[in-house]
């Protein structure tokens, strides 16, 4: 049996990210990005108005307020062709340009309009609700680094810099097959000891989840002839393979053998020193490697593997920088049972953020590796190792992975 750490390096080793390809900003979502992106433009590009409200010169003003003429107004987009001269004010627009001669501008909730006369109550300084050249974006600022994955507002800021395309590590292609004689492939009432084949879903969600390309490579049944068909058919058109079951110690666990036959002496077939998600069989197969990965057949322990292992080689395959979810300290408002059997437990929990500002554990699901309803609305994985330096009893700390979900709770 080795370690979950010890498991986790031999897959990460020898990945390297995929080809970058020039893709348009709106298909570039979620992918990181492969170069820095710099700025061409300074954003603002002019002066223009944070409020709608009077622009005029703030030395026209002072203590007791000012008294001056509207001359006009602005709109966004529109610029006046008009300077604007002492004692003078033009009406002015969210986003409009500044006139020539103006260098303040105040709120219109602040002012009092009388006929063709704009009061200003107060003194206003220069540059009041003003927004300079520059001031979000300057030209050779560092937009995006290299690695960073390309979110709504990456993009945005990039759009803004008039970019229709960026250069992003491509998504993996994923091939997720399911193994096994008892999977039914029918919505009919099923016959004594068959099953439906949750894994396939469950997979191919997760592999979209992530942000790449899942293929549906269907079933096979435990043989092993065919399983090395399907497998070889699947890396001659994948980036990435998952297999799940057949990875355990049955008579008929074909898929451990058959990695290990693809992979030509760079494969592993262990034991990992965690619960669940025990089984596990990762190996690299041809020169420009595939990662093939076969994950055990029930359904939370796919979960788990895929979550410890499949997910950070995804992300190390497009080109991220963090590779795994960060790990968050939370405290207990319930207890868990401590580890006993030397192995860490991963535990389905729901947090919430409390009053306190503090993540909260305040349910677990049931323990066990078949229990897939038990875990659909846990958000995130405790993890408990054994003689770990935090506690389990209510009130503890303990070390949690939050799924997506957490920060949508």
């Amino acid at each position: 049996m080795i370690s979950l750490q010890e498991a986790k390096d031999f897959v990460l080793r020898d990945l390297r990210a995929l080809e970058p390809e020039e893709m348009i900003l709106e298909g570039a979502l979620g992918c990181a990005v492969a170069t820095d992106v710099i700025a061409r433009e300074q954003v603002p590009s002019f002066l223009n108005s944070s409020m709608d409200g009077f622009t005029f010169r703030a030395v026209d003003t002072s203590p007791g307020g000012a008294r001056l003429n509207i001359v006009g107004s602005i709109l966004a987009g529109r610029p006046s062709p008009r300077t604007l001269e002492p004692g003078e004010a033009m009406r002015i627009m969210t986003g409009a340009p500044l006139p020539e001669g103006a260098d303040t501008v105040c709120r219109i909730e602040d002012l009092t309009i009388e006929d063709d006369h704009v009061v200003v109550p107060h003194e206003v300084a220069v540059g009041a609700c003003v927004r300079v050249p520059g001031d979000d974006v300057r030209v050779g600022q560092v937009l995006v680094t290299s690695g960073s994955e390309l979110t709504p507002t990456a993009l945005a800021v990039m759009a803004g810099q008039g970019l229709s395309s960026v250069w992003a590590y491509r998504r993996p292609v994923v091939g997720v097959l399911s193994t096994g004689d008892e999977l039914a492939l029918t919505t009919e009432a099923l016959v004594p000891g068959q099953i439906r084949d949750l894994n396939r879903p469950l997979v191919l969600g997760l592999v979209r989840e992530v942000g790449m390309i899942g293929v549906d490579l269907g079933v096979v049944a435990d043989d092993r002839d065919e399983i090395a068909r399907r497998l070889t058919d699947a890396i001659a058109r994948c980036d990435v393979v998952i297999s799940t079951g057949g990875v355990s110690v049955g008579d008929v666990d074909h898929v451990k053998g058959v990695i290990g036959d693809l992979a030509a002496g760079r494969s592993r077939s262990v034991q990992v020193a965690i619960k669940p998600a025990k089984p596990f069989a990762f190996g690299l197969v041809g020169n420009v490697p595939t990662p093939v990965f076969g994950l055990p057949g029930n359904p939370v322990s796919t979960r788990v593997s895929f979550e410890m292992f499949v997910r950070p080689a995804l992300r190390t395959l497009g080109g991220h920088h963090l590779i795994e979810r960060p790990r968050i300290l939370a405290t207990l408002d319930i207890s868990l049972p401590a580890p006993v059997d030397g192995k860490i437990h991963l535990v389905h929990v729901s947090a919430i953020v409390g009053d306190d500002g503090r993540i909260h554990v305040i349910d677990a699901a049931r323990h066990n590796s078949h229990l897939m309803s038990a875990i659909v609305n846990s958000n995130a994985i405790a993890i408990l190792e054994p003689g770990g330096s935090y506690g389990v009893g209510e009130g503890a700390d303990v070390v949690i992975v939050g799924y997506d979900s957490l920060a949508r709770s």
